[in-house]
């Protein structure tokens, strides 16, 4: 059984299912719809629908359900239910949640997206939203209420990876009978289970790890298997936010490889925080396994690693920022995270441009905070071109 298996045993083999040609790699199955022997079989599948019974490629498919089971066993969840992107994770478990009149509490430091979604979308909708700074937990037990449907947060916030107690919030929130939605995707599945740690639902952007190698699109929601196929479920395969097959069969592949990638890219971005904390013409190095971070002694509790992303807030503001960027040689300024590739990305100009000057000071997001996603590449190298490039600075 797969439950007895090791990590990274199961990221190569978990949900494999095999055609009657028993192929080693999984298939791709690239069909819209299925074939039934009767009217009478089609009229039972769309009844109830066993696990290898499908109907349509919008509710489910054979490679689909592979990625799904396979990121299940990862995670330790009852089900999954696999999405488009990231962004129809996020969405789809909230919205399948909520209705108009609920209330939501969530951290404020999030990612620019996620804030659009609660700030614009769901507010729209009549759902009423209260922000708090996610490392406090006084307010996050100020601003539970009897209405309280959701809360959600950020394992570790995006860009200033902050640290937030998701065992005590999940008991508050639990307390007036909310569900707890966490997107752990800065955290990784090989670094931290948070469902361990009392959330109900995990979400995932896997473009970002899970790809890892910046080929596509995805994203998966993960949980029990009543909330997923009873109130997930519905909601995604009637809104179409379902993920192909032929990206599901690219997440497979990358699964097999996730581990060594993560722990790889875990262990060089702590050299590098390391390497370049107390440099001359670099204010502060933000990294949760860091022991200058401000939640160290929680990164540690929580997670195995402090995870694959550092922040460095340089002197002199965005135009050194910005010359520090482009001094780099092995180092790609883009705005993914989790790549094979070293990443690196100017928030206030990029990811959270949309926000306010305000807003941004107030998530910590200032003009000279760079975003560095640590790839595979050779750690020593790597550091050579930030030292390199901070001489330009």
């Amino acid at each position: 059984m797969t439950k007895d298996w090791n990590t990274r045993t199961n990221l190569v083999h978990a949900g494999t299912r095999r055609s009657q040609y028993g192929e080693v790699s999984e298939a791709i199955f690239l069909t819209q719809g299925f074939v039934y022997d009767t009217a009478e079989q089609a009229e039972e599948r769309f009844i109830e629908s066993g696990d290898d019974e499908f109907i349509y490629a919008r509710y489910g498919n054979p490679t689909v359900r592979m990625f799904e089971e396979r990121i299940a066993t990862l995670e330790g969840a009852e089900d999954a239910f696999a999405t488009a992107s990231g962004m129809a994770a996020v969405n789809g478990a909230l919205m399948s949640l909520l209705k108009a009149g609920d209330h939501v509490v969530s951290a404020r430091a999030l990612f620019g997206s996620c804030l659009y979604v609660l700030e614009d979308i769901l507010a729209r909708f009549g759902v009423e939203i209260t922000f708090v700074d996610g490392t406090e937990i006084d307010q996050w037990r100020d601003a539970m209420r009897s209405d309280t449907k959701v809360v959600f947060l950020e394992a570790l916030s995006n860009p200033t990876l902050e640290v937030i107690d998701i065992r005590k919030v999940s008991d508050l929130a639990h307390e007036v009978g909310a569900t707890v939605v966490v997107d752990n995707v800065f955290a990784t599945p090989i670094f931290q289970r948070s469902l361990d740690l009392g959330a109900d639902v995990i979400v995932y952007s896997a473009t970002k790890h899970i790809d890892g190698q910046g080929r596509c699109l995805g994203g998966v929601v993960l949980g029990t298997r009543d909330y997923i196929r009873k109130t997930l479920e519905p909601y995604m395969k009637h809104t179409g936010g379902s993920m192909s097959p032929f990206n599901a069969w690219v997440m497979l592949k990358g699964m097999e490889t996730l581990d060594l990638r993560c722990r790889t890219q875990g262990n060089s971005a702590l050299a590098i925080a390391e390497a370049v904390e107390g440099h001359a013409k670099v204010d502060r190095v933000l990294f949760p396994h860091l022991k200058s971070h401000a939640q160290y002694d929680l990164a540690r509790a929580q997670m195995t690693k402090g995870g694959t992303v550092l922040s460095l807030v340089l002197k002199g503001g965005q135009a050194e920022a910005f010359r520090f960027l482009n001094a780099l040689q092995i180092i790609t300024i883009s705005n993914n995270l989790g790549d094979a590739k070293s990443i690196i990305t100017h928030p206030s100009t990029t990811t959270h441009q949309r926000l306010t000057p305000e807003q941004r000071e107030t998530l910590g997001i200032g003009d000279g905070l760079v975003r560095l996603s640590v790839g595979i590449e050779d750690t020593d190298d790597l550091i050579a071109d930030i030292m390199g490039a901070l001489d330009a600075v």
